[in-house]
């Protein structure tokens, strides 16, 4: 099979990488350090073998010293790996460790404060447009980019297992919730928040659990690396803004695959939601490839007026809005105004689904295909002066 190349670069030194499942960790590493020594915890005897004496790891390693690296798959089942990992990389003359994970749930009660300073924590995120030579917008929006989904022989298919393979695999494994009833019902209703400020008491309602329950679930999100939240920008705010964040599903295709569709639900709402959560998605790996001090944000003022994303750091300050309309009208464009008027320095870009490039009262209003295809990590965002 043919390895796609990712923007994501093997660290010098040891490293965490994590990802979702299915963004591809294990081909990822397998294709950019084929010397390494492979330990993979999904195999049940060695499993078993390294839970019981977390010993024999540095048996294997001092075995296998003339390995490029040490790679251990899912190291978040053994996190009592760590305390050995964090000793043979005080050794001197053994190679770097790779530590890969889905779940950064036990690892973060379970001591990878240990390698604090010493490996550095890297994220393997769905494919990027600029990426995936097959690029489709509309299929992306349908199917998401995530790997396991787009390689597969039926896309769709592998898409409507992919939440279920979660709840079976994390869930129940892990045994991180008690009902997993309540958890796929709560799964269904935060999908609704895609795109969205989220609320978790109208979360909770939805999903007839508790508030203190529905928080719980969110963290599990978090720690499963399912979800993700971008806070309200409020640098030397002059106006009363927003409290909370915006809530996103990681993939837009996991999306479409949770968020569920009737008569009663209008096919423009759930594809402009899609839209959003996919820029989202390529902004905030952009940001991480890039090894940036950008934070992505968003703008709501209390009155309504919303800006889809705020990008700041040293580079700049950028406002995004995301239209999911083949067309630019004057209307679409107040909200950018508006937070020109408050943020003189920033630079204004519209996304939208029309073909031409445009600029209006200063604004930049560019095809969001094109933009997806021609973000790459490294380099500005692509605005066309």
């Amino acid at each position: 099979m043919a390895i796609i190349p990712r923007f994501l670069s093997v660290p010098h030194g040891s490293s965490f990488l994590f990802g979702p499942r299915g963004t591809g960790k294990t081909t990822w590493l397998r294709d950019q350090l084929p010397n390494a020594l492979y330990l993979n915890l999904l195999r049940p005897d060695l499993y078993r073998e390294l839970a019981a004496r977390p010993e024999r790891l540095r048996e294997l390693v001092l075995g296998n010293i003339s390995s490029s690296h040490v790679i251990v798959d899912e190291v978040q089942r053994a996190p009592e790996l760590l305390n050995v990992v964090h000793d043979l990389i005080e050794t001197p003359g053994t190679p770097p460790f790779v530590l890969t994970g889905s779940s950064a749930r036990k690892l973060r009660r379970g001591g990878v404060d240990l390698l604090a300073g010493r490996a550095v924590v890297r994220t393997l995120h769905p494919f990027l447009a600029a990426e995936f030579p097959e690029f489709q917008l509309q299929k992306a929006l349908h199917t998401g980019l995530v790997p396991l989904v787009v390689t597969a022989a039926d896309p769709e298919d592998t898409l409507r297992s992919y939440a279920a393979v979660y709840v079976e695999q994390e869930i129940r494994a892990e045994g991180l919730v008690r009902n997993v009833g309540n958890f796929s019902r709560f799964l269904e209703a935060v999908s609704f928040s895609h795109a969205a400020v989220l609320s978790v008491s109208n979360v909770a309602r939805e999903s007839a659990v508790s508030r203190k329950t529905v928080e719980g679930f969110l963290e599990i999100l978090d720690d499963l690396l399912l979800a993700f939240r971008i806070p309200v920008f409020t640098r030397r705010a002059r106006r009363m803004v927003a409290s909370h964040p915006k809530f996103y599903l990681f993939d837009a295709g996991v999306y479409r695959s949770l968020r569920p569709s009737g008569p009663l639900d209008r096919a423009e709402e759930i594809d402009g939601a899609a839209l959003e959560g996919l820029v989202a998605q390529h902004l905030r790996a952009w940001i991480a490839y890039s090894s940036s001090d950008l934070k992505l944000h968003y703008w709501r003022t209390r009155s309504g007026v919303e800006v889809d994303f705020v990008l700041y750091g040293s580079e700049g300050l950028w406002c995004v809005q995301v239209q999911n309309s083949g067309a630019v009208r004057s209307s679409d464009l107040r909200s950018l105004k508006a937070f020109r008027e408050d943020y003189a320095e920033c630079s204004p870009l519209l996304l939208y689904r029309g073909q031409n490039h445009l600029k209006i009262d200063g604004i930049h209003c560019a095809p969001v295909d094109w933009f997806l295809r021609n973000l790459r990590p490294g380099s500005a965002l692509p605005i066309k002066w």
